[in-house]
């Protein structure tokens, strides 16, 4: 019987569940639980909301959905702090600036936790399939995608590389408050230096969360780990070293991090 050479680590990120505490001590309305959610793949939507395919050139009017993946490795767990206040000085993640590149931009995006397999899921059932969400950044080298665009190449460096999905914690969908609000009207922000960059309601995406899982499981068995970046709206810019990013949506816990400086070795 052969033997596995090594063996790699999973990633996971964190789950948090809502803090029912009645202590005067309790400050955050949001607490870690010992559970973890292993990631298997992370799909990516392209050009799903009508503002960002415009400004990206595109037809929001005549295009299907297309998909591109990120590897698993390239999540990044983004610490949430307690407050959850921009301005606060808790610990903040970092996410390095990306070799080979002088153009990185944001896309600020609502991301769905896959937690039951499934293939030619049909959108009526397709909310059956969702385990929970997490909000994340498709970190971009823009200038590679540009070039790849031109000469017709894949986009896999340009949206796969290291550290390219920092993300924040997963909120498990039955722990989501929506007394106020459906998940459509929820509103994506991004935030650069706590100014807005992004801003858009989920309602406004083309294809919607259940028609993205049927489209998706069409061209894929989709199973408990995976992850689905929905699309970004318009509003994509350069972030360079020391941008604080901030990502909020609703009744889910914000994404926030730090660009640092490139790896050295």
């Amino acid at each position: 019987m052969s033997k596995l050479l090594f063996h790699l680590p999973t990633p996971t990120i964190q789950i948090f569940a809502r803090n029912t505490s009645k202590s005067a001590a309790s400050t955050s309305k949001w607490l870690s639980t010992q559970d973890s959610f292993p990631v298997r793949r992370i799909y990516c939507v392209g050009r799903n909301y009508r503002e960002h395919t415009l400004e990206m050139g595109g037809n929001p009017d005549r295009e299907s959905p297309f998909f591109f993946m990120k590897p698993a490795d390239a999540i990044v767990n983004c610490h949430p702090g307690a407050s959850f206040d921009v301005s606060s000085q808790e610990e903040v993640t970092m996410v390095p600036y990306p070799t080979v590149t002088s153009s990185l931009h944001h896309e600020g995006e609502l991301i769905v936790a896959i937690g039951k397999d499934g293939l030619r899921i049909p959108p009526s059932n397709a909310m059956e399939h969702v385990y929970g969400y997490s909000l994340g950044c498709d970190l971009t080298r823009r200038d590679l995608q540009s070039k790849a665009k031109k000469t017709g190449r894949p986009w896999d460096a340009s949206k796969g590389f290291d550290y390219s999905c920092p993300l924040s914690p997963i909120v498990p969908k039955e722990m989501m408050d929506l007394n106020d609000c459906t998940i459509e009207e929820m509103q994506l922000t991004l935030k650069v230096n706590g100014v807005t960059r992004q801003q858009s309601s989920i309602g406004s995406m083309i294809y919607s969360i259940p028609e993205v899982i049927s489209e998706l499981s069409q061209l894929f068995r989709l199973r408990r780990g995976d992850l689905i970046m929905t699309g970004t709206p318009a509003g994509v810019g350069e972030l360079v070293v020391g941008d604080e990013v901030w990502i909020e949506c609703g009744d889910l816990i914000p994404c926030r991090f730090v660009v640092g400086p490139a790896e050295l070795s």
